[in-house]
């Protein structure tokens, strides 16, 4: 097996293990904490204003919103102009909740980092970040 390889399948394993691992430590997805970071900035958002800024399918984001919905972390509101549009906002409780999954996350971004110095983090990070840039342009 080459270098280059070995280098996408590692990539792809990591990838693999970092989400679940993820969210059996916080509770939660990071496409939903994605979402709550983003309301967190807005008093209120249209859903589908919300699934652009978040590049995450419409599909998955009612999903999701249904859930933090039922779970009392966001609340949703139709248009009275305009039905087809929906309103999002986090709730109290949402906003409560976020400080504590933002510290499990700044946790688990540590122990995944932990041997890593402040110089390997901004190489690694360069490195990805070429990566992506070349995925990016491929044109399939």
């Amino acid at each position: 097996m080459s270098n280059e390889e070995r280098i996408l399948i590692q990539l792809n394993d990591i990838y693999k293990q970092v989400s679940p691992k993820f969210e059996r430590c916080t509770g939660i997805s990071q496409s939903r904490l994605d979402l709550l970071h983003k309301l967190i900035e807005v008093d209120e958002i249209s859903q589908s204003a919300l699934q652009r800024e978040v590049n995450i399918d419409s599909a998955a984001v009612t999903r999701h919103l249904k859930q933090l919905e039922a779970g009392g972390m966001v609340s949703r509101r139709k248009n009275p102009v305009d039905n087809r549009i929906t309103f999002v906002r986090l709730t109290g409780e949402g906003r409560e909740r976020i400080d504590a999954l933002c510290r499990e996350k700044k946790q688990f971004i540590a122990e995944v980092l932990k041997d890593f110095s402040t110089e390997d983090q901004a190489l690694l990070s360069d490195l990805l970040m070429r990566i992506q840039n070349n995925v990016n342009s491929i044109k399939y």
